[in-house]
């Protein structure tokens, strides 16, 4: 096995210091307590969250239809894990694909009636969980603070994850 080069070796990593740490950690257990939460939340309606969100990017597009492209960027799945959920969401009769004719190789993701009354049904539940879990305990300070900081996270992993898929 070849040795590394001094020039190829990594540099050091910058390790979290106790603030850093506690805001990382903080976020982070909260985000997956939530996210399990939600996601418990969701089971009663036999939604995923992940469904939840294509269903409600599905909802406000016009026609209720998105291009797979579109919706695989809108929803930061990669296409194959966007592939997947339709194929779980088409069986379950709340979507289905369309050809595009404008454009042979690309199709539509289309919301069913059914997938619309599902979300209609959802929605107020998953609205009230939303709030009594992570609304209910912020202020508004918190709320506009929270939504500029993840805001300019989002917007940079957007950026990263098309540059990514660029890259592929």
């Amino acid at each position: 096995m070849a040795s590394k080069s001094p020039a190829a070796k990594k540099s050091e990593p910058r390790w979290l210091n106790p603030r850093e740490m506690k805001a990382w950690r903080a976020f982070a257990e909260s985000q997956i307590r939530l996210l399990e939460a939600l996601e418990s939340d969701l089971s009663a309606h036999d939604l995923s969250l992940a469904d939840y969100g294509v269903l409600v990017l599905l909802s406000e597009a016009e026609g209720r239809k998105l291009r797979m492209t579109e919706l695989a960027e809108a929803a930061m799945l990669s296409k194959s894990r966007l592939s997947h959920r339709m194929k779980v969401m088409e069986k379950a009769g709340w979507v289905k694909r369309e050809a595009c004719k404008e454009d042979r190789r690309g199709s539509w993701a289309v919301m069913s009636e059914k997938g619309w009354k599902t979300l209609v049904k959802a929605a107020p539940d998953h609205t009230e969980s939303i709030r009594n879990r992570f609304v209910d305990h912020l202020t508004v300070k918190d709320q506009e603070d929270l939504a500029r900081i993840f805001d300019r996270v989002k917007s940079q992993l957007r950026d990263q994850y098309l540059q990514e898929e660029k890259s592929k």
